[in-house]
């Protein structure tokens, strides 16, 4: 969490204009983002093609963001490497695309990132429990993935309480992230059940002032649920 309560904000990129991805990226820096969120589809885990290493290379020589990756890809060891090499900075794997997930945590913080882990909606959140000593991020999806601009599922939210409840009990520190129809209605939700990074695409690439957008994101965000 930020100073305050206030939890980090990753816009991403799959919402931006990928005609000049370059110069929406750096728009998001001035705007005051705290990471970049980049959605990698593979058309076999979920239904969609996004982006590969080369444009995560690319996009790390036009901004100074932490490069939070998402690999919503099937057999996601064979590509861990080549992201870390472009610039990741934080690299989330899906448990269900993963033959054995401890060692696929082990070998992105071999490759010099810090690991994440997320499951589908539809996954119960206890699956994650044995690799939770091994995680830096957990996301919590809160729309199916493979899509942008989806609707909202309010009963994730159970699972963003069970793992701030899990890290009272244990004592363990990771970011709680939370991805899917983020905005300002549905930020103090998640962070009132415990979230600590937000990502956000519509909310924010689609607005014309992304910086009072995100503004507006982080003060919704800090307000109590009523």
């Amino acid at each position: 969490m930020r100073r305050g309560g206030i939890p980090r904000i990753a816009p991403s990129i799959l919402s931006a204009d990928f005609a000049c991805l370059g110069k929406e990226v750096e728009r998001m820096e001035r705007a005051g983002a705290d990471w970049l969120h980049v959605d990698v589809m593979d058309g076999h885990f979920v239904p969609n093609l996004t982006v590969g290493p080369v444009v995560v290379r690319w996009l790390k020589k036009r901004t100074r963001l932490d490069m939070d990756v998402h690999l919503m890809i099937e057999a996601p060891e064979k590509f861990i490497p080549a992201f870390a090499e472009a610039g990741a900075w934080n690299i989330t794997v899906h448990g269900e695309a993963c033959a054995d997930p401890r060692r696929t945590l082990r070998l992105i913080k071999k490759c010099g990132c810090r690991a994440g882990l997320s499951l589908r909606p539809r996954t119960p959140i206890q699956k994650i429990a044995p690799y939770l000593g091994a995680v830096d991020t957990v996301l919590v999806m809160t729309v199916e993935p493979g899509f942008g601009g989806q609707r909202f599922m309010p009963e994730m939210l159970p699972k963003v309480s069970w793992l701030r409840e899990y890290q009272r009990r244990s004592g363990k520190k990771f970011w709680i992230e939370v991805d899917g129809g983020i905005n300002t209605q549905t930020a103090p939700r998640v962070v009132q059940a415990g979230a600590t990074v937000l990502v956000a695409g519509t909310a924010i690439f689609g607005q014309p002032d992304p910086k009072r957008a995100l503004h507006q994101l982080r003060r919704a965000a800090s307000s109590p649920v009523l």
